[in-house]
């Protein structure tokens, strides 16, 4: 890590550390960072149009009205005590009041329903004055800064109880992935499940990288303000990675939101992209929150019913319908990259009609089998799967669009952990060589090798099971079950029932079958 880099987190961490006794949790901290920082930030960009004669040079991030005079920054940096906390609650207040036909900005959905976690004003003096107002944030050093708060995010998603571990991909896998997708200035790029915007900033770093020394201004203008997007459904995580994204100069505080903050399963896609970069959150359930009669919050499990989807039939498992939506949203010569859990690839009755869509009518040239320990998801068997869209129509009696599907044991003999063993570089480096080489970016020179083997698609889809359980050295690797004890042996046994039990009584309901009620037998 850079040395600045590790000075500004270590600064900002000590003092999430500090908070965590007035009980705010590591996410909740990052959310009131987000908020200050964009504070500091618009504060910075009026003192540089104070310097700037011409009035048309002038960028503005806070309203302009009079009402919004001197307000922002300025009216927080000398308050303390009770004023403090009162101007800053009535601040973002304010800032979450826009009308809606404004509401589509980086400003909008950052202060949404935003709310005041800092209930000790010395804290959040502190805070103001001692950390965030020491640092200048709009410099030519804000890859020091995106950084900074990429590295944030990684030390909250180790917060097991309260952090940001459900929607954090290790970097390592994403940067990865990316090298091996080799995305260019003139892809459009997105992620239907962002998270805190992981693959998509790891995207435009690696085009920055590889081709930002050519790139005129107009492209890079558009690829930096609409090629990359990403979709997110809960409100405070899109906070952090709309944030995460302005501090690597993805997007405009003051312009569209490179964040669409919606469920995107829920209808087909409005925007296609030529890259899909995924990783849906574990769990095997599509659910949404809904208030019953009491008021309460209760989640509801949602089987999506969607024209564009690969089957009629609807199902509640969300992995299988992010499938679906991936790859309706390429264009006709899109491809992509999502990672996966294994029941994707073995689970019967829809899973085993989708794996046969994927296969027939995608080119699903690549498999990489994950191993345990590297989400912070406990217990998670995960894999990489990459696919290319084929353009044109698919008659039933042509060959499958896929024809050989190479798969990587990265599984067999290998065990990481968070912290004494981490993924690293290195240790995906032979499956990039091999599976994703520079010389060889149409995929024909690939060898077999004991991990790297190609299965025929044909073989494949002649077992009604269309099984893509495959390619592993030891498959006992995939079948343990680790330090499981019974108790929780039963509950997962449970839960894949409860499961199985979900899809019957969905497929029950699309063929008008009335299932007799087991409660009362």
């Amino acid at each position: 890590m850079n040395p600045e880099v590790r000075r500004l987190v270590d600064r900002l961490w000590n003092y999430c550390n500090v908070l965590r006794d007035d009980g705010v949790s590591s996410v909740e901290y990052l959310e009131q960072l987000s908020f200050l920082v964009f504070l500091k930030m618009a504060d910075e960009i009026e003192k540089l149009n104070a310097q700037k004669s011409n009035p048309d040079d002038h960028k503005h991030v806070l309203p302009t009205t009079e009402a919004w005079q001197g307000r922002g920054w300025p009216e927080l940096i000398d308050l303390t005590g009770d004023p403090l906390e009162a101007a800053y609650t009535t601040l973002l207040n304010d800032l979450g009041k826009k009308s809606a036909d404004d509401q589509d900005t980086t400003l909008s959905l950052i202060f949404n329903r935003a709310r005041n976690r800092i209930e000790n004003a010395a804290n959040l003096r502190r805070l103001i004055v001692d950390l965030i107002d020491k640092e200048r944030w709009m410099d030519a050093q804000s890859d020091i800064k995106g950084a900074a708060y990429e590295a944030l995010i990684a030390r909250s998603a180790e917060d097991t109880k309260s952090g940001a571990g459900q929607y954090f991909t290790p970097r390592v896998l994403i940067e990865s992935i990316v090298r091996c997708m080799r995305p260019t200035p003139y892809d459009t790029i997105t992620d239907p499940a962002c998270g805190t915007g992981g693959f998509l900033i790891a995207a435009y770093d690696y085009i920055l990288r590889e081709h930002g020394k050519y790139l005129p201004d107009e492209d890079l203008d558009r690829l930096r303000t609409e090629a990359i997007w990403g979709t997110e459904i809960v409100p405070s995580t899109a906070r952090l990675a709309a944030m995460n994204m302005l501090l690597h100069s993805l997007g405009d505080p003051d312009g569209k939101p490179l964040i669409e903050v919606n469920d995107a399963l829920a209808k087909p896609p409005t925007r296609h992209a030529s890259m899909v970069l995924a990783n849906p959150p574990f769990g095997r359930k599509s659910s949404i929150t809904v208030t019953n009669g009491e008021g309460k919050a209760e989640r509801e499990d949602v089987a999506y019913r969607r024209p564009d989807f690969w089957l009629e039939q609807p199902t509640t498992n969300k992995h299988f319908n992010f499938l679906q939506h991936i790859g309706t949203q390429l264009t006709d010569k899109g491809r992509a990259a999502v990672i996966l859990p294994d029941n994707v690839l073995h689970e019967g009755g829809v899973g085993a009609k989708i794996r046969k869509e994927l296969l027939l009518n995608y080119d699903l040239h690549t498999m990489l089998r994950l191993p345990d320990g590297i989400f912070y998801a406990g217990g998670v068997k995960a894999n990489v799967l990459f696919f290319d869209a084929v353009p044109g129509a698919r008659a039933d009696d042509d060959l499958p669009r896929t024809k050989r599907l190479w798969v990587y044991d990265l599984r067999t003999g290998n065990r990481f952990t968070l912290k004494q063993k981490p993924l690293k570089p290195e240790h995906l480096a032979d499956f990039e060589k091999a599976a994703f080489s520079e010389d060889d970016p149409g995929r024909t020179k690939r060898q077999a090798t004991q991990r790297f083997q190609a299965f025929d698609s044909a073989t494949i889809l002649a077992d009604e099971t269309v099984s893509l359980h495959i390619g592993l050295i030891d498959p006992a690797e995939s079948e343990a079950e680790g330090a499981q004890s019974p108790s929780e042996l039963t509950l997962a046994v449970a839960k894949d029932l409860r499961e199985a039990l979900t899809e019957i009584e969905a497929l029950a309901q699309e063929l008008g079958v009335e299932l007799p009620d087991l409660a009362r037998d």
